[in-house]
């Protein structure tokens, strides 16, 4: 009876600790596979990876977005890197809060060494924003970026504008009257931060022309802009993504608890790797 008693408290101890090891090891290879890929470009290299996730006890679909916990680590990362030391930013995002997203996009397009975001799957909302502010984006064939004008709770900002033009508005109750100017300044905003984005590296007039495009709300929120349109709307970008990148999204499953959505190797770098000396044969 006591060995049947112990054989059940080890398998028990086993199965909780099984997951906890294969988390483990699932870092310890992310970690392995994003210093490779650092060596290989001499760059910082970060990670800004939104998966939908569920609780382990209820198995509940919880979705992950740009936060300010997220902003607060990416820019701790690129004060840890130094000026002449490019930065790539690994990109899989719905988006998320304007105020972390454009903290993320302003602070990647000041770092003087060039930014190159790459997007493997999708980059939305204030996602594409960040993508924007970099000096190269490099794309999956089928990778889409998408609008980024504001939401105000469950509906879009033009949306609520658009009362303002169907009804007289004597017709209009106060609190969309109050929704619809909370609307008007918020699709300013961003109309006027993408712009700025845009003017470091483009003519005035298609930054503007293209900040206007973008969060004018042409479309729904979730429309895929994919890279034909990408490419008509004049925006550059390049398709030979890494193969260690598609190798690093394979280590971020879907798992059953909570994670890090930004990683990078935590500690400053002084100066860009050199590079390995050949030996003659």
């Amino acid at each position: 009876m006591d060995f049947f008693l112990l054989l059940f408290w080890l398998f028990f101890f086993f199965t909780a600790l099984l997951p906890m090891l294969q988390q483990k090891r699932t870092n310890t290879l992310r970690t392995e596979l994003i210093r490779r890929l650092e060596k290989k470009r001499r760059s910082r290299v970060i990670t800004l990876i939104h998966r939908q996730e569920a609780l382990s006890f209820l198995g509940i679909p919880v979705s992950r977005y740009i936060d300010i916990e997220d902003s607060e680590q990416v820019l701790r990362a690129i004060r840890l890197t130094p000026p002449e030391m490019p930065i790539d930013l690994i990109l899989h995002t719905p988006g998320g809060l304007v105020l972390a997203a454009e903290q993320i996009a302003f602070a990647l397009a000041r770092h003087p060494a060039k930014v190159t975001v790459f997007v493997p799957h999708y980059a939305m909302s204030g996602g594409t924003l960040i993508a924007l502010a970099a000096d190269e984006i490099v794309l999956d064939e089928n990778a889409v970026l998408g609008p980024v004008d504001p939401q105000l709770g469950e509906y879009p900002a033009a949306s609520i504008l658009s009362v303002l033009k169907a009804k007289p508005i004597e017709a209009i109750d106060d609190r969309t009257l109050i929704l619809a100017d909370v609307a008007q300044k918020a699709m300013r905003q961003v109309r006027t931060s993408l712009e700025d984005l845009l003017r470091r590296k483009m003519d005035e007039q298609i930054a503007a022309d293209l900040a206007r495009l973008f969060s004018e709300g042409r479309w729904t929120h979730d429309y895929p802009i994919g890279t034909d349109e990408l490419a008509r709307f004049g925006i550059r970008f390049r398709t030979d993504m890494p193969e260690e990148i598609y190798r690093l999204m394979e280590l971020y499953p879907q798992p059953a608890g909570r994670r890090p959505s930004v990683q990078y190797i935590p500690f400053p770098y002084e100066r860009p790797y050199e590079r390995p000396e050949r030996r003659s044969r």
